[in-house]
Order: C-alpha cells, then sequence, then structure tokens
C-alpha cells in the first residue's frame, strides 16, 4: 500500500500487579529488555525487524518512558526511580495539568529528577537499537518527560545511528531541538472532527442545522467549524515549528479506542480527511484497520482481534501513498512543494490548494461539507493532469467551475 514505517505497540512484557482487564495495558511495561511472550521470542523478532528491512521498510518499536508496571524489576531494584507521595509510597502518574492522579492505576511513575534511572533508560533504548536494529520510537506521553531529558537521550542515541524519533505529543520545544523528527497532529485532528461533527457527517435524522451550528435536540449551540479554519491553525503551526514535521491521522489507537472509529467522528467524510492527510503537510499515518473498513472500537485492556475481510480500503490507501511517492510536490518537509490555497469563491466548504516541485504538480480540492458545492479555480491550475482514483486524463483551465457531491474529493497530479 506504499507505507514506509510499521510502527509497533510496544512488544516488551505486560505486568500482571494492579493490572485492567484481563489482558492489560500494552503501556505498562513489565521489564524493558524482553518481549510479550504472547508475541514471540527476541529471536522471532530480530527475523520480522531483517524480513522488514529486506522488503525495503523500516520499523519503529511503542517506548513507554513516563512509567513502568507495578511489577517491572526496577520497582524492587530501585525504587528510588520512582515517584514517591508524602508517605514514602510510589504513586500512579500525575496529571502534570492539573496536579491530580491520571487514574493511570496500572503504572508506577518513574522519577526523571533521578541521573540514573535516566542513563538506565537511555541504556534500554540502546539495547533494542544495538540489539535487533529497528529504525526508532514512537514515544509514549512524551509530552510529560522534562525537554532536558529528550536532549540528553538524543545526544546518545543519534551517536550510534540516524533514528525516526515520533513524540505523542504536540510540543515544538523537543522538534525544534532536533531531538524529535516529528510529533502528532492533535489540534489539526481534533479540528478534523470538529469540521465533520459541525458540518454535519455524521448528523442524524431531526437534527437541525440553524444559523451555522448544529443544534441537537437539546437546543444546544456547537461553534461551527469550517474548512477556513484549517487555514488558521496550519498558519499557527507553520509559526511554531522551525523543523521536523507533524503526523497526521483520522485515526489511531487511542481514537479508536477512547473516541470511537473514524466512521463514529468523521461520518460520510471519513475518506475526505484521509486525503487531506494524505496531500496536504506533514506524514500521514494509517491505523490498524483502516484498510479493512473496520468499524468497532477495539478494547483497550482486552484481547481484541480485526475481521480483515476484503480490505475495502487498501486500494484507496495505495492510490493515495503511491501518489505520495512518485510525486515530488508531495513529498516532506523541503523536499516537497510548499501548499498554495487555490482561491474557489467558497472557501467555506470547499479546501483546495496545489503543491508543486521540480515541474511535479498535483491538485486537491475537496468538499468538507454534508452539501453539494461549486469550486470555481482560480490561481496557477492550467494545465494537463490525471485524475487520480478516476483515472482519467482532465484538463484545467483557469476559472473552470467544478461541481462536488457531499464529501467529495478531486486530486489531479501532472505525473
Amino acid at each position: 500500500m506504499g507505507i514506509d514505517i510499521l510502527w509497533f505497540m510496544p512488544i516488551n512484557p505486560v505486568s500482571v500487579k494492579n493490572r485492567k482487564g484481563s489482558l492489560g495495558s500494552p503501556y505498562s511495561i513489565g521489564d524493558y529488555t524482553k518481549t510479550n511472550p504472547d508475541y514471540g521470542t527476541m529471536e522471532d523478532f530480530k527475523h520480522m525487524v531483517q524480513a522488514i528491512h529486506d522488503a525495503g521498510m523500516y520499523i519503529i518499536i511503542d517506548w513507554v518512558p513516563n512509567h513502568t508496571g507495578w511489577d517491572n524489576p526496577w520497582i524492587v531494584e530501585h525504587p528510588e526511580w520512582y515517584t514517591k507521595d508524602k508517605n514514602g509510597n510510589i504513586t500512579d502518574p500525575i496529571d502534570y495539568n492539573t496536579g491530580k492522579p491520571w487514574g493511570w492505576t496500572d503504572v508506577a511513575d518513574l522519577n526523571f529528577d533521578n541521573k540514573e534511572m535516566r542513563l538506565a533508560m537511555i541504556a534500554a533504548l540502546k539495547y533494542w537499537v544495538r540489539e535487533t536494529g529497528i529504525d526508532g520510537f514512537r514515544m509514549d506521553v512524551a509530552h510529560g518527560v522534562p525537554v532536558d531529558f529528550w536532549e540528553q537521550c538524543a545526544d546518545s542515541l543519534y551517536a550510534d545511528k540516524p533514528l525516526f524519533m515520533l513524540s505523542e505529543g504536540e510540543v515544538p520545544a523537543i522538534v525544534n531541538n532536533g531531538t524529535f523528527i516529528a510529533d502528532y497532529g492533535w489540534e489539526m485532528h481534533h479540528l478534523f472532527n470538529e469540521i465533520a461533527k459541525t458540518q454535519g457527517a455524521n448528523r442524524k435524522k431531526g437534527d437541525a442545522l440553524i444559523q451555522g451550528n448544529v443544534v441537537k435536540g437539546d437546543k444546544k449551540e456547537i461553534v461551527k467549524k469550517t474548512a477556513k479554519d484549517i487555514d488558521t491553525l496550519l498558519a499557527k503551526k507553520v509559526n511554531e515549528y522551525k523543523k521536523g514535521y507533524q503526523m497526521q491521522f483520522t485515526s489511531n489507537h487511542d481514537e479508536n479506542s477512547w473516541a470511537g472509529t473514524e466512521f463514529a467522528r468523521m461520518g460520510d467524510g471519513h475518506k475526505a480527511f484521509a486525503v487531506l492527510t494524505a496531500t496536504f503537510n506533514g506524514i500521514p499515518l494509517l491505523y490498524t484497520g483502516q484498510e479493512s473498513g473496520m468499524d468497532k472500537q477495539l478494547a483497550f485492556f482486552e484481547k481484541d482481534s480485526i475481521s480483515w475481510g476484503d480490505y475495502k480500503y487498501a486500494g484507496f490507501y495505495k492510490t493515495l501513498y503511491d501518489l505520495k511517492h512518485k510525486n515530488k510536490a508531495l513529498w516532506n518537509g523541503e523536499a516537497g512543494g510548499p501548499l498554495v490555497k487555490i482561491p474557489t469563491g467558497n472557501d467555506e466548504n470547499i479546501y483546495a490548494f496545489y503543491r508543486e516541485k521540480d515541474g511535479d504538480k498535483v491538485i486537491v480540492v475537496i468538499n468538507l461539507s454534508s452539501q453539494k458545492q461549486k469550486a470555481t479555480l482560480t490561481g496557477e491550475v492550467s494545465g494537463k493532469y490525471t485524475d487520480v482514483f478516476e483515472k482519467v486524463q482532465k484538463e484545467i483551465t483557469k476559472g473552470e467551475s467544478i461541481d462536488l457531491d457531499p464529501w467529495a474529493y478531486l486530486v489531479l497530479s501532472n505525473k
């Protein structure tokens, strides 16, 4: 499907003590240097890493630096490495915003004021890089760990080899200082959800649209979000981030389990937003099961299998990611072309832009509303293109009008 990097959620043993549910959270780490026996042995993992590399892909693993499980050997061997309350008892993690517990009672909070713990954490990370040849890490709760630790960690890890480091948080400081290559586009994702919600992507019979605000049965108004809000947020991000990339997505394991599937959150607009994540600023993410149209929330603390079916959306994502590979305009950062908006005369409902690099050009026009819309394309759009989904040739002229069905999209490439 055009995937370059495979990200595996934690492969370490899951702690038994204080676990939630029958399976426990994969983010409750029982041992940093072992594999979960339910998945296989260390040799099995090394074999998989080699197979991934032989297929021309990279692999990163999920890492949990903020806390461990309650039966992690560090608890007994180094209790001083953990956060303690006034009575000297090890505590579960505290919400750094409120000073109150998160409710993550199945894990114990690590104390990053302890220099020995920091070095042990870095040593465990280096162990996986050196022993297995992985290509990087996705860092869980990276925003809850001190910035100076990430600087210390990156200095040590990058001395061995270049790595792809992905931060779960959205903290410009740890991307701008070069410790992380990318982080989550959480704000953009939440904006997508709000646009879908207030534009009626999943509006049910009986809902009313009054003065631009969705009004439910209790007459409570919800502030309407539109395509224009995307530009406002992009401008904010350009000002905040001086380097690195943001990961753009319509789903991930947290969103699926706690907020619902892309079908529940984005309704009929889920493909329109997927097109946007794959063509505008950032690195697109495909979450497990999206290629199969998995329309269920996966239980977080239980074993929950995916019905793969006929991979109904695999071709859809392959089309997008193949385009991202072959057309330089969609490459990341300075390697790609800047996003240039196309005025349409209907910018509240239509999100339209082009990107161009070394003669490669892509035009994207998306109806981000539940109503039919007309877009009049102005700006530098004239030329001959291929509709990447319909596989037909189109010639676009400046001032041309396009009719778009609700949540429809048009992706044109000159290559």
